[in-house]
């Protein structure tokens, strides 16, 4: 049985936002699910974040294989506090600064409570990014306290910040090198800066390898491709269109625009059975060894 428990957050469009007047942003209250194992504590805990679909069984699987190891989770419940069932068709009605803030809230909510010691984070997707971001030194310096821990599952890694500070937290990453929604290549080419990351590539895996899903394509999925988002030092994000033209991308209706200019849409979905099974452990032993 879970506690339902509350924290108050802020909704900042962008990271922008988040590093230049989080205060001026509105405010949510945002819903959490704790869930405790069987015992008397204290016990490490993984603030969970979902993807862009919301909460989806495949989730809740890599949480139970959590608490049966005797781990806490916190659930957010990013999209339901906003009144949001999905973003995959937009990307711009719950961002992942959105959810960072959450996080960084809900994980200051855990630190006041005795049962909890050290605090990882983890998501899928979109909630990947977060997990993956979070570990980015400014951000820590806005918002809070650096996770212990960070397990993203195909995070979206298509930001470069020109700061490049990171947490010396240990960060896996778990990705599919078949993924065409949040391409590994961004991964591969950001992991020189993080100082203490590890990549595990699933050979001819899809986005959502460890879900039970048959193949499914999305075609309004707003997908990645090939370009990155610089975040300057002053937190301003821009990407390149044409020639070296570069075009703001801090507010809703510059992210809009691009959308529609670069009509990236499109996307495939499917689990993979020796993916899925493989991540329920490293994942597992993972949190095992960092926050134990």
């Amino acid at each position: 049985m879970a506690e339902r428990l509350h924290v108050l957050s802020r909704s900042p469009f962008e990271i922008h936002h988040i590093l230049n007047g989080l205060e001026k942003t509105p405010e949510v209250n945002v819903e959490l699910d704790l869930f405790l194992p069987e015992g008397d504590g204290p016990f490490a805990c993984v603030i969970a974040l979902h993807g862009s679909i919301g909460w989806a069984p495949h989730h809740q699987d890599h949480i139970e294989e959590w608490i049966s190891a005797g781990l806490a989770v916190c659930k957010v419940n990013s999209f339901i506090s906003r009144s949001i069932d999905s973003t995959v068709d937009d990307q711009l009605s719950v961002t992942h600064a959105m959810m960072l803030v959450d996080a960084f809230r809900a994980r200051a909510l855990l630190q006041q409570d005795p049962r909890i010691e050290k605090i990882g984070i983890s998501g899928w997707s979109l909630g990947g990014t977060v997990a993956l971001y979070s570990a980015w030194s400014p951000i820590i310096d806005t918002l809070g306290t650096p996770f212990d821990a960070h397990l993203p599952f195909y995070p979206a890694a298509h930001l470069r910040p020109e700061i490049q500070k990171w947490s010396h937290s240990p960060i896996l990453i778990l990705h599919g090198d078949s993924d065409d929604w949040t391409p590994l290549h961004f991964v591969e080419s950001l992991l020189p800066q993080l100082p203490n990351a590890v990549l595990h590539t699933y050979f001819d895996a899809h986005h959502s390898f460890d879900s039970e899903k048959d193949l499914t394509y999305l075609p309004k999925a707003v997908h990645l491709k090939k370009r990155t988002a610089r975040i300057d030092k002053n937190g301003h994000m821009s990407g390149e269109l044409f020639l070296g033209i570069r075009f703001p991308l801090n507010e809703r209706w510059q992210r809009r625009w691009i959308i529609r200019i670069l009509r990236n849409r499109g996307a495939h979905m499917e689990g993979k059975p020796s993916a899925r099974s493989d991540s329920l452990v490293r994942g597992r032993d993972f949190f095992m060894e960092h926050l134990s």
